[in-house]
């Protein structure tokens, strides 16, 4: 028996014992973006239908989107017999072939074919479960009729140099996931960080994911993070108690309600999903204020026990699909503090601004920050997505008929055309403008922020941005993209009520204090699940205060950045 037999054996061994999984729900980390941009990408096919104003999505979601995408393909070959525009091309469908192995743990019903399922080492244990380890994807695989377990590898290391001089990041650790029957599922994180600096302080404009950096490292930065979670689901909801980072608002180039930017805080998730035209996200979360609580702080002898203050996030996110491809999105939120968890704000349908009107008998110093959200999503015409994306932090229909006045709000618009009219091609065109004050509150503990990372778009309030991108697919698993990005931030004016300065006066970018004008070019091949390298090359000119970026980044430079990653 040749090699080529013994895998095909192997494959299908696992295959017909591995059982199905209807509505276990564990969530992929936003940074896997080839997963998230190929589904973009059949979402924009019509292959599939696709609800992006929120992420992370779950595992189990993307495992029947991808199964969605081929039986449409496979249903189109079928009744035309010959290749249609609407079919995958053959670079596709060896992408969904790829992305299949992966998300095999999750397949329900019928039996995937799929060849080369390249295994170091299988074991089946009885009928009808199985053990596997496994390199594509990497690590320890088991399941059976109750149990199922994934535990993979996680390591990478990034250089970069410049005019400016040398940086590195360097980072390892593991992830598992699992679902025990049909109805729980789990997923827990891990990853240990060293940088030469600080990659994304607070203040940086970067999309970096922020951090809390640990003072004190001899040589270097150190940081770790901590993701996971545990889900209840069935086949119309979840409900879970989760620790990680999450997206708000379509975008390409970081989104303006919640960005994931901010590192991860626990919260209760909430989602409803009972029938085709609608969709509902609702979180809790608990907050980093890092504003100390000093009536609770105290000294035990020489150490200055710092106890800080209580900050909670409460918000929802409705969708409605009236039509395929078309989705409408609104949504609102509150950030509170200095209080225990309010009963009022575990509702998650709730308008909570009337709810803190209430409650705070209408008087605003002693209220809460409240949020308005509305996102736009059209996948109507194959090929195009078009977005819009609105947050409002504080509105009145008054400052709209006056010029010398505006509102506090974020919008964010733009398209994406894929696979016209070349195949295998994308065009991106972004743009984002945030008022003066938006995301700002004139109480530290309310401010739309956590761990002091703003919870919306990385370049704040008073900011604009124009992002271009062609992005290029001349193989499975290799993404070349060249982007233009054109960034300005104004002055930062603090949210006061005694500053001098009437704060829905300020005008939106008078003084240009940070500006961004950069080109960059980048290739990154995914080679086996969860793992790839890249190169990029960037070309930057920032001008302004040096506060907002790395030291490395300063001024006119050409960087050139490498690395390859395992795991997320």
């Amino acid at each position: 028996m040749d090699l080529r037999m013994k895998k095909t054996i192997i494959v299908l061994a696992f295959l017909m014992a591995c059982l199905p999984a209807f509505s276990q729900v564990v969530y992929e980390d936003i940074s896997n973006t080839g997963i998230y941009e190929f589904l973009d990408e059949l979402a924009n096919l019509k292959l599939i239908t696709l609800n992006s104003v929120v992420k992370p999505y779950s595992r189990n979601y993307i495992a029947g989107k991808l199964v969605e995408a081929r039986d449409m393909d496979a249903q189109m070959r079928s009744k035309t017999g010959t290749p249609s525009r609407r079919m995958l091309n053959k670079r596709q469908q060896k992408e969904l072939h790829f992305y299949l192995q992966d998300y095999q743990l999750e397949k329900e019903g019928r039996q995937l074919k799929i060849k080369n399922y390249d295994y170091k080492l299988s074991f089946l244990l009885k009928k009808q479960s199985c053990m596997v380890v496994a390199l594509n994807p990497p690590g320890f695989h088991y399941k059976d009729s109750m149990f199922t377990i994934s535990v993979r590898p996680i390591l990478g290391v990034q250089w970069m140099t410049n005019e400016n001089g040398t940086e590195y990041h360097r980072w390892w650790g593991g992830s598992m996931f699992g679902y025990i029957g049909k109805n729980f599922g789990f997923y827990a994180n891990l990853r240990d960080n060293n940088a030469s600096s600080a990659p994304a302080e607070p203040k940086y404009f970067t999309l970096e994911q922020g951090a809390v950096y640990k003072p004190g490292s001899k040589k270097g930065v150190d940081f770790s993070e901590m993701r996971g979670g545990m889900v209840a689901s069935v086949s119309w909801g979840s409900v879970g108690i989760i620790n990680d980072r999450m997206e708000w608002g379509d975008n390409y180039h970081g989104a303006n309600i919640l960005s994931g930017k901010a590192p991860a805080f626990p919260y209760i998730q909430l989602h409803l999903n009972p029938v085709k035209w609608f969709d509902f996200n609702y979180i809790h979360g608990w907050l980093n204020s890092n504003v100390i609580d000093s009536s609770r702080s105290y000294y035990s002898g020489d150490i200055y026990r710092q106890i800080y203050r209580n900050k909670y996030i409460a918000a929802n996110m409705f969708t409605f699909i009236p039509w395929r491809g078309l989705n409408l999105s609104f949504g609102n939120s509150i950030i509170y503090s200095d209080i225990s968890v309010n009963p009022v704000y575990l509702i998650p349908f709730l308008f909570y601004n009337s709810v803190d009107a209430t409650k705070n008998n209408y008087v605003d110093y002693a209220g809460s920050n409240s949020q308005l959200f509305f996102n736009f999503s059209s996948r109507q015409i194959r090929h195009l997505n078009l977005f819009i994306s609105l947050y409002i932090d504080e509105w009145k229909m008054s400052r709209m008929m006056k010029k010398d006045q505006h509102n506090f709000t974020s919008l964010k618009a733009g398209f994406r055309l894929s696979d016209f009219p070349l195949q295998n091609v994308s065009f991106t065109a972004e743009y984002t403008r945030t008022q003066p004050m938006t995301y700002d509150h004139y109480l530290p503990t309310t401010t739309f922020a956590s761990n002091d990372y703003a919870l919306g778009n990385y370049l704040r309030e008073n900011s604009q941005e124009i992002y271009l991108a062609i992005s290029f697919h001349p193989l499975r698993g290799l993404l070349i993209n060249s982007s233009y990005t054109i960034a300005r931030h104004g002055d930062d004016f603090p949210y006061r009520i005694d500053a001098g300065y009437v704060n829905d006066q300020v005008p939106f970018l008078k003084n240009i204090t940070w500006q961004n004008h950069s080109f960059e070019l980048s290739a990154r091949y995914e080679f086996v699940s969860n793992g790839y390298f890249f190169v990029r090359y960037l070309n930057s000119d920032r001008e302004g205060d040096t506060r907002y970026q790395p030291a490395v980044m300063n001024g006119r430079t050409n960087t050139l950045m490498t690395g390859i990653n395992f795991g997320f």
